[in-house]
């Protein structure tokens, strides 16, 4: 007894059999989309050519507005004397303010005496002149502030830094994807993703320190070396 074929099985079946291995191989999805991820690491560093540092005034008197004119007083000699001193405006802004009670506790612990009260006013200044850091500090202090609250060191343009660091990641990158796969015996093809992992802004170490009174001298200051790092993944088709 004779079978009929359908067309259409007959045109597969055809088809199967005139298919070479690497015919098949290339339709199948899996052949097609054969990856390697790898991830690279850049770092550059630079001297910093600027310093933040936080100062501020502190006051204390019998009433919240004694403590808190005493403390604008001081504080207003501070600003005007970082502005003489070549500071601008957009270079100070105020970053604390707060008026608080003083308690004696010696006498009741549970409803403590008020004795007085603390004014405080702290302002961020950024100083693009480095080499006179230390004396705009020094002055500062000896114009009504009393407290430094930290000191850091930043770049005013870190693009340049960030732009060499990225470029290092992906140069790090690539060179481990080339020994990757020399070492596994495939060839590698072309690029397919380039990610960004982090890009960590400069973070330098931060300084604090109490001020009493201002020496003779200017504030001597190291802005020593702040680097930059930046982590980037390359996913690249493997033969």
């Amino acid at each position: 007894m004779r079978h009929a074929i359908a067309p259409a099985a007959l045109a597969a079946a055809i088809f199967a059999a005139g298919c070479s291995a690497p015919e098949a191989a290339a339709a199948d999805p899996a052949a097609q989309h054969r990856t390697i991820t790898v991830t690279g690491e850049g770092e550059a560093s630079a001297a910093p050519d600027m310093a933040v540092i936080q100062i501020g005034v502190r006051t204390e008197a019998p009433t919240a507005a004694d403590a808190l004119r005493q403390n604008s007083e001081n504080m207003s000699a501070t600003i005007d004397t970082l502005k003489k001193l070549g500071v601008e405006n957009r270079d100070i802004q105020t970053s604390g303010l707060s008026i608080n009670p003083r308690y004696n506790y010696d006498q009741n612990r549970s409803n403590p005496e008020v004795i007085g009260f603390t004014a405080s006013n702290n302002v961020t200044v950024r100083l693009r002149d480095l080499d006179n850091a230390g004396a705009v500090i020094d002055q500062a202090v000896q114009s009504g502030a009393n407290s430094l609250g930290g000191i850091s060191f930043a770049f005013s343009d870190s693009k340049p830094l960030m732009d060499e660091a990225r470029k290092k990641a992906v140069a790090d990158a690539k060179a481990k994807a080339t020994l990757l796969t020399d070492a596994a015996g495939v060839r590698l093809g072309k690029l397919v993703t380039i990610q960004e992992g982090y890009a960590a802004p400069p973070q330098p170490k931060m300084y604090s320190a109490r001020m009493e009174m201002a020496s003779d001298a200017a504030v001597p200051m190291e802005a020593g070396e702040s680097s930059v790092n930046v982590s980037v993944s390359l996913i690249y088709e493997i033969q």
